[in-house]
């Protein structure tokens, strides 16, 4: 027969070893969701034709382009122009003060993975 200390035990035990198994499990929920290939396209594209001036400035440019991780999420770019997918493929393909023109770099594919990955959070 087992006691009521050995039953409370047992449960213990049973809880811990639930824990043990399920943290991992709710670890995960909160972690971000991959990018699906379009996005991953996008982010390959900022990575070699944005990040270096709207990230690492090495170009030194005065004043530095604005960081725009986030942007796609505000009401505003950081400009002041609207933050819609036409304004933005208009600011690349057409450029702005320092920003010169992405025109005929881009392909209309190319394109909307860049918007694509601007919707992420751009991890």
């Amino acid at each position: 027969m087992i006691g009521r200390k050995g039953i409370e035990s047992a449960v213990f035990r049973g809880w811990v070893v639930a824990g043990v198994i399920l943290a991992p499990m709710l670890v995960g929920c909160h972690r971000q969701p991959e990018l699906t290939p379009q996005q991953a396209e996008g982010q390959h594209l900022y990575a070699v034709r944005c990040a270096h001036c709207h990230e690492e400035n090495d170009l030194a440019l005065k004043p530095p382009p604005p960081n725009i991780r986030g942007a796609m999420g505000k009401q505003h770019l950081p400009s002041g122009a609207p933050a819609t997918d036409a304004e933005v493929r208009r600011l690349v393909l057409s450029g702005k003060g320092k920003m010169p023109s992405f025109s005929g770099r881009f392909t209309e594919e190319q394109m909307e993975a860049l918007l694509a990955y601007l919707h992420t959070d751009m991890r």
